[in-house]
């Protein structure tokens, strides 16, 4: 048996709860709350901007930016401290952190306090992510894999989706601050009834040594990639500033690199990245999180500014895309286990081309929602609940016990840096003051080429299960 092959065999020697499926709702709680609190803001920055006065405009798209760099920076890094001081301690330790962030950001009396308390809830973030699909995986037997993975990306994709229709409402009747508050009751719950019910994981024993190094080095070239992303398009930065933050970036990961092809016990074993389905996976996860975070964030630009929707009315508007995301990834989930993972991919990310493809077509400047809008929302959460869930079932579908929670994390926060560039690209180009229709064709261009580009990468994706 290769290296790879033993990194990513597929064996899990603990043995499963007898009630399994508590310990999906308790974390996917969590992991609810954190896929939310990662796009709910988008829909409250004006409001934001009315609760601190005289904030430059660049300063407080810290609290947006601040969370996505952090949380991208530190996902690895928490799935690598999950796989080495056990899944239910770094899990529980995340809650509680994301959880005071959480209440911190709310009572945050100035700017700098709340950006502060959003890179503590970022923190949070990552580490109880990768750790939660850990205990999913290890509560399960290797035959439910496909489908609780779905669910549980389904979870995360269903919150992202919702976050800024969510977002719109509660800003919109409550006030900024309760887009933070509603973190509070769902997220004590998820501690409470995680002391209890949460099992520690077999791989907190292995006498494995901390890879600090690797931990420092991927923070910063993960941060310096995303605080690249997000500056872009800042007038306050000089190319000589993005230069260096590049730099940086550019540095750390191949000292990352090389530094894991030479460690006695690197964070993230390279033989991950020998598998061939691992390895394209990640590249899919990256370009499908451009393509799944323009979209959003498009369909806001274009209900409020083509259509002139009022913010929790465009949020309504969009609610029925979001909503075809879970039961679709509950039947993806059910046949995946059987099939693989590969027609679902491919097949989604054509329907999400064809979404993509609708809104360059159809929509004009006169709001005709049933007939010219929903049919396209209906393809794009069909394909969204197609994709995104198979994505991650397929990056952990032959992962090893010991590698549950880094394997996981390497993915997400893929996605993750894909999510910031595609956020980053749509403030780019939609981020002038007046817009017309025909500045929405290149990024509905830009949807279905990424679209399709997914479903290409995805070919080599196999994932059928092993016949003995």
């Amino acid at each position: 048996m290769s290296s790879a092959e033993a990194v990513l065999d597929g064996v899990t020697p603990v043995q499963a709860p007898s009630r399994p499926w508590p310990v999906f709702w308790v974390t996917c709680i969590a992991v609810f709350l954190v896929s939310l609190d990662s796009t709910l803001l988008f829909a409250a920055f004006d409001t934001l901007r009315a609760g601190f006065p005289g904030v430059a405009a660049a300063d407080l798209s810290w609290v947006l930016n601040g969370y996505s760099v952090v949380f991208a920076a530190m996902l690895i890094p928490g799935g690598g401290l999950a796989d080495r001081l056990g899944r239910k301690r770094v899990f529980l330790a995340g809650v509680a952190l994301f959880l005071v962030a959480s209440l911190a950001c709310g009572l945050a009396p100035d700017i700098r306090s709340l950006i502060a308390a959003r890179v503590l809830q970022a923190i949070g973030a990552a580490l109880l992510t990768p750790a939660s699909l850990s205990l999913v995986l290890d509560a399960f037997p290797s035959s439910k894999r496909a489908i609780v993975v779905s669910l549980w990306g389904a979870v995360g994709a269903l919150a992202a989706a919702t976050g800024p229709g969510l977002g719109s409402l509660v800003v919109d009747t409550l006030g900024w601050p309760w887009a933070f508050y509603l973190n509070l009751p769902l997220g004590l719950f998820s501690l409470w009834k995680g002391r209890t019910l949460l099992r520690e994981s077999a791989p907190a024993a292995i006498p494995r040594p901390l890879d600090w190094t690797g931990m420092a080095l991927l923070i910063v070239g993960v941060g310096s990639l995303a605080l690249l992303i997000v500056q872009l398009d800042s007038p306050l930065w000089t190319r000589g500033d993005l230069g260096i933050v590049g730099s940086a970036a550019l540095i750390a990961l191949i000292g990352f690199v090389v530094w894991t092809r030479t460690a006695k016990t690197p964070l993230v074993d390279p033989a991950l990245f020998r598998n061939r389905t691992y390895r394209y996976i990640n590249i899919a996860t990256l370009v499908f999180g451009v393509a799944f975070s323009m979209m959003f964030f498009t369909f806001f630009f274009f209900m409020t500014s083509v259509w002139h929707f009022s913010l929790p009315h465009a949020g309504l508007a969009i609610t029925p895309g979001p909503l075809m995301v879970m039961p679709t990834a509950i039947l993806v989930g059910r046949l995946a286990g059987r099939l693989g993972h590969r027609p679902f991919l491919v097949g989604g990310a054509v329907i999400y081309a064809c979404s993509g493809l609708w809104f360059l077509l159809v929509p004009g400047t006169e709001p005709h929602y049933v007939r010219d809008w929903l049919p396209g929302l209906l393809l794009s959460g069909i394909g969204v609940g197609m994709v995104l869930p198979s994505l991650s079932g397929a990056a952990v579908a032959h992962l090893s016990v010991t590698h549950y929670a880094v394997g996981s994390a390497f993915n997400q926060a893929t996605r993750q840096i894909g999510s910031v560039l595609g956020v980053a690209v749509t403030v780019l180009l939609l981020g002038q003051g007046v817009l017309l229709r025909e500045d929405f064709t290149p990024l509905y261009m830009a949807h279905v080429g990424l679209a399709l580009l997914t479903g290409l990468l995805c070919l080599p994706v196999d994932t059928r299960p092993k016949r003995a």
